[in-house]
């Protein structure tokens, strides 16, 4: 007969497992986003399982995607009612997923500008006034819609 020890990790442990700083492992556990972390009988310290460190990895994941820690807590408490919540869960990620392709359009215009930005210089470098003219209105143009980006 086999029996499989769970492995046991330190807050160090399970804060280089997930890429999420102690004190950030320590906040999440104190706001609800994570479930209370078992403590060593004799050191009073968290001790992690594979179990908490599956529970990080994904939080760890939804905080990769600019999840604010509302939603975080939100996901967290929606995962354990089960299929009750998934459409609450679907929305939620649905809203996510809407602004970040409002973020990846807002990158893409600035992308675009600073190209505009590095081509007129190079025009101006290589004395060609009519091809920097004619980027600085491309630009200007450009100028505009980035202000509006930056304002919503």
């Amino acid at each position: 007969m086999s029996t499989t020890t769970e492995r046991e990790y330190t807050i160090k442990e399970a804060a280089a497992l997930t890429g999420l700083p102690a004190s950030t492992l320590r906040y999440y556990e104190s706001i609800g986003v994570i479930d209370p972390v078992r403590r060593g009988e004799s050191s009073g310290h968290r001790v992690y399982d594979d179990a908490d460190l599956d529970q990080l990895t994904w939080v760890a994941c939804l905080a990769a995607t600019g999840l604010s820690v509302a939603d975080m807590r939100t996901y967290v408490a929606n995962g354990r009612l089960g299929p009750s919540a998934a459409a609450e869960q679907a929305e939620l990620l649905a809203e996510q997923q809407q602004r970040l392709a409002r973020e990846a359009e807002a990158i893409a215009l600035r992308q675009r500008y600073v190209a505009l930005k590095v081509d007129y210089w190079r025009a101006v470098q290589a004395g060609d006034d009519a091809r920097a003219a004619e980027l600085s209105t491309r630009a200007r143009a450009l100028a505009d819609d980035l202000t509006r980006v930056g304002r919503s």
